[in-house]
């Protein structure tokens, strides 16, 4: 799960990431996330925890005071980079949510999809929408595809939904897409 080290300043946000992590737990999903205790990750990490649901976290040690390392892991992985984070989180998961967040969730979610659009993994990748947040993240992405920067079938790579139960029930049910080329050919360029 990749989100927020903040609250955001809608309350929706914190409201979405206990039900998310609620839901996580009520279906016996663990959660591999950053392993911070404030924000949504804290939030989300938290209800799990509070529903007897297994958390694991991954931190680089150099976060591990400014992102507030989670005490109540049964399992917390301190990494040396950034790059060790994602590598070892994207190792542990059997699929990828984003939260709203700042730059890093954008950054953690973004390498999870090009590795998909790569075919580095099939894992599915979710977007819980919670207020529209992504919308224009959505937008985007199509746009992407209309100005000829991705095929259109990578669309299909992502899925999102506003409610946790059904992201998770969509994520569950996801199948890779056939995928459009990922690059041009010398007759398109």
């Amino acid at each position: 799960m990749f989100c927020g080290s903040r609250p955001g300043v809608r309350a929706e946000y914190m409201d979405a990431a206990r039900a998310f992590g609620a839901s996580l737990a009520a279906r016996s999903i663990g959660l591999v996330y950053g392993g911070a205790s404030v924000g949504l990750m804290g939030a989300v990490a938290d209800a799990v925890l509070e529903a007897k649901g297994e958390v694991i976290g991954v931190l680089p040690r150099a976060l591990a005071a400014k992102e507030l390392a989670h005490k109540g892991l049964a399992q917390l992985h301190l990494v040396e980079t950034m790059h060790e984070r994602k590598a070892l989180m994207a190792d542990l998961a059997d699929g990828f949510v984003a939260l709203p967040g700042g730059f890093g969730t954008y950054d953690e979610l973004f390498e999870a999809l090009t590795w998909a659009q790569l075919r580095i993994h099939e894992k599915p990748i979710g977007l819980l929408d919670v207020a529209a947040y992504f919308a224009p993240l959505a937008a985007l992405f199509e746009h992407t595809a209309r100005e000829g920067f991705a095929d259109s079938s990578h669309l299909a790579l992502v899925v999102s939904e506003a409610d946790p139960d059904r992201l998770l029930e969509r994520m569950a049910a996801f199948t890779p897409p056939t995928l459009g080329p990922k690059w041009m050919t010398t007759r398109q360029a």
